[in-house]
């Protein structure tokens, strides 16, 4: 496909008709994951991978049967790989970790030219280690264990949410926080670069800028977005994502919502999503709790930052409606709702207004949404949940109706 005949794409809002999107199917990545390295690689557990493929499936399937384009990362990078200067720039990046070494470095480098595109896109994920990689004259590679590894996995790259966002017609390809996750957002930018599908898309951001995360960022409607700070996005990171958006022109409003540094809220879609043009599913100790800075162009190049105040009241300002409906995560009781906050109860894919996906084993939050006339399709999540991410982590729209 060339550039010219790539659709068009945009990202106004949360519950827009959802038209494309793109995903990771997890694969061998998972089976990297051993009870000794689950913490450095952000897992809670060791996922069955045969069944968390079947989710991720069941997830997938629900898209397509509802009209929506599914776009894989694997695939993406595959096709971007049939390009030396896609090639060269992967290459460049891999062998420049530091923990390499130059002899190690120059060895991998000759390594990955000879793989096929493909074969190159799974090696990039799913890691290498130094038994598969063979023989080297390096002293890195000497005093290694063989399951020790020259390239590491990335078992996270499903939540495909915060490698990259689109804000209107453009896309940000964000800073992540956590080490082992920084790898995520090369290959999500020789995709954004190299494919013919986005070579022309503007772009908002670079992994080189504050950390910014894109669980972090909710578009709330058009012109609006909210931007939560916390334990991966940064106010450094919030404030830079404004100034570009408030310059390329899409947005006028950025509510910046502190939210607590810990991993049951590790970013603002955690807390809460919309499921429809002005109705939210919460976390309910976070209704009263959470505040917003708002933040505006003061026409010169600068912000203009009121607040803070409360989120809510905050957020239905800059959409323009009375109130936010609010739809509690669990019950009001303290231990339904923390259970299913932490089950990723609220972290839902609006595939329409009023229409979203979520993870089956929420029984009480998946209740409470249909009381409110919000359709629930249910999706299976045991295995997908261990890495701490619902269907709105794992997906990232490209293409969005206007709500």
């Amino acid at each position: 496909m060339s550039a010219n005949d790539a659709p068009a794409y945009g990202v106004h809002s949360e519950v827009g008709r959802l038209r494309s999107v793109m995903l990771h199917r997890p694969g061998g990545e998972l089976r990297r994951l051993t009870p000794r390295n689950t913490g450095a690689l952000l897992f809670d557990g060791i996922p069955w991978v045969e069944r968390a493929q079947a989710e991720h499936d069941r997830f997938a399937g629900t898209l397509l049967e509802h009209g929506v384009e599914v776009l894989y990362v694997a695939s993406l990078l595959s096709e971007c790989f049939e390009l030396p200067e896609a090639r060269e720039a992967v290459t460049v990046s891999v062998t420049a970790d530091p923990r390499l070494g130059q002899t190690l470095g120059r060895e991998l480098a000759a390594h990955l030219a000879d793989l096929e595109p493909e074969r190159l896109a799974a090696v990039l994920i799913e890691g290498l280690t130094k038994e598969e990689f063979g023989t080297s004259s390096s002293l890195r590679h000497k005093m290694m264990r063989p399951t020790d590894f020259v390239i590491d996995p990335l078992p996270n790259m499903m939540f495909t949410r915060d490698s990259s966002v689109w804000i209107g017609d453009a896309v940000a390809v964000t800073s992540l926080a956590m080490p082992a996750r920084r790898r995520e957002t090369t290959l999500t930018g020789i995709i954004y670069h190299h494919h013919p599908r986005f070579a022309a898309v503007p772009k908002l951001y670079d992994p080189s800028l504050e950390h910014l995360e894109g669980g972090d960022v909710l578009a709330l409607a058009p012109g609006v977005l909210a931007v939560g700070v916390g334990e991966r996005t940064t106010p450094a990171g919030a404030e830079r994502l404004a100034r570009k958006a408030f310059e390329h022109g899409t947005v006028h409003t950025v509510l910046v919502v502190p939210i607590a540094q810990r991993r049951a809220t590790m970013h603002l879609d955690t807390v809460c999503t919309m499921v429809d043009r002005d109705r939210m599913v919460m976390y309910a100790p976070a209704e009263q709790r959470l505040e917003a800075y708002t933040l505006t162009s003061d026409g010169s190049g600068g912000l203009d930052i009121k607040g803070p105040r409360r989120f809510l009241d905050a957020a239905a300002e800059a959409i323009g409606v009375d109130r936010i409906e609010i739809v509690h995560t669990g019950e009001r009781d303290v231990v339904t709702a923390e259970r299913e906050q932490w089950d990723d109860g609220n972290n839902t894919l609006a595939l329409a207004p009023g229409l979203a996906v979520a993870y089956e084993r929420n029984t009480v939050t998946n209740a409470r949404l249909e009381r409110a006339g919000i359709k629930v399709l249910t999706i299976p999540g045991s295995e997908l949940g261990s890495g701490r991410g619902g269907p709105r982590c794992m997906s990232c729209p490209s293409t969005r109706d206007r709500a």
